[in-house]
């Protein structure tokens, strides 16, 4: 959570999704836009809430994103992926790609 909120601090208007493995993932306020907008569910723990999709979507899901009027920073991860095993409690490194834009969509 320390990457999302360091990145939301840079980008507090833009809704992030994080690659994690297979899905995009949102948090938090951004979980509770991406909800709305895309009909998806809301998972949470105490103090963190987040939905997910699979990356293949991200070409249906990006432009429903932008056509709401929603700015989107896509967050991917940096770092090599680690061998397989206990990876529970890793962090990989993640970081904005490109500074979030509005596009507009014909």
């Amino acid at each position: 959570m320390k990457q999302f909120r360091d990145l939301k601090a840079k980008h507090p208007d833009a809704i992030l999704l994080f690659r994690c493995g297979d899905n995009y993932e949102a948090y938090n306020e951004d979980a509770d836009a991406t909800s709305e907008i895309l009909g998806l569910a809301i998972q949470s723990v105490p103090g963190t809430r987040w939905t997910q999709f699979p990356h293949h979507q991200l070409d249906i899901n990006l432009p429903r994103l932008v056509r709401a009027g929603k700015r989107i920073a896509i967050c991917d991860q940096l770092q090599p992926p680690k061998p397989k095993g206990n990876t529970r409690g890793l962090l990989l490194e993640k970081k904005a790609k490109s500074e979030p834009i509005q596009l507009s969509l014909f």
